[in-house]
């Protein structure tokens, strides 16, 4: 395994799903708004996603409190069904760019997923460990639900 960046957080979960059908959680629109975002009770608002190197994608979410939050970035490997890297950065901190790689791996009718969210540095205010773990929580319950 590769050593991530400085100011990196690793994820290694088993996702109930096949890598097809993780890989359009996190390709689709409809499907990113049903579980994006840490909040347990939080919603979708709107996501734009145009899932090819170079392209952009831009997603909308609120808190149950009613706190809007939009994360946005870019494709920069697109290698269907196994791996996806793109820049990250919130609306509320411009110029903090951060990236994202996404490993999937068929592991029996689940999947693997290896997630690093690297460069994080200290000008995001944001808890990205404990927000990701969250929401993949979520993730895992949208895909329960849909075996």
């Amino acid at each position: 395994m590769e050593i991530p960046p400085k100011g990196a957080i690793e994820i290694e979960t088993v996702l109930p799903a096949s890598v097809e059908k993780v890989w359009q959680a996190w390709t689709a629109p409809d499907i990113i708004l049903q579980w994006f975002g840490s909040d347990p009770n939080g919603k979708g608002i709107a996501a734009v996603l145009n899932v090819q190197p170079g392209g952009a994608f831009q997603i909308t979410f609120a808190d149950a409190n009613g706190t809007v939050h939009t994360c946005s970035g870019t494709y920069t490997i697109v290698e269907e069904f196994s791996k996806l890297n793109f820049t990250w950065e919130w609306k509320s901190e411009p110029g903090v760019v951060s990236f994202v790689t996404i490993i999937l791996t068929p592991e029996g009718d689940n999947t693997q997923m290896n997630f690093t969210h690297a460069d994080l540095g200290n000008e995001s205010k944001h808890d990205y460990l404990n927000g990701w773990n969250a929401t993949f929580l979520k993730l895992k319950t949208v895909l329960d639900k849909s075996r």
